[in-house]
């Protein structure tokens, strides 16, 4: 079965930096992609950033280009989300998704559709304090 796990959350000051940590395993197919979605108390669910396992793709909310990256490590299959220049905004549970669509036979793109995510691990909590 494929699991995730997030990690990596904790309290940092605005304007810090967090490196949150995605270990993903069995998966028993080649291509699929990993979604980071972050969840605020009273908010929807929204998607942060992804990325494509084979080709590297990567994704971003309006919200977090050029303060968020993305990044992948096939040898150790962890999806790494770089936080930096946090904002108290970005308080949120963290959640990292798999979205195996090659083989649901569709293109990947709506990477922010969380329906369209197959499996979801626990969210790891960050909090951005002002």
């Amino acid at each position: 079965d494929v699991q995730l796990q997030a990690s990596g959350g904790g309290l940092v000051q605005a304007g810090g930096s967090l490196r949150l940590s995605c270990a993903a395993s069995g998966f028993t197919f080649d291509d699929y992609a990993i979604g980071w979605f972050r969840q605020a108390p009273g908010k929807e669910r929204e998607g942060v950033s992804s990325i494509t396992r084979n080709d590297g793709r990567t994704y971003y909310a309006n919200s977090v280009k050029g303060r968020f990256t993305i990044s992948i490590d096939h040898a150790k299959n962890m999806v790494y989300l770089q936080m930096d220049s946090l904002k108290p905004e970005d308080t949120a549970v963290y959640y990292c998704a798999a979205d195996a669509y090659p083989l649901k036979g569709l293109g990947y793109s709506t990477p922010f559709r969380a329906d369209d995510y197959d499996w979801w691990g626990k969210g790891t909590q960050v909090t951005v304090s002002s």
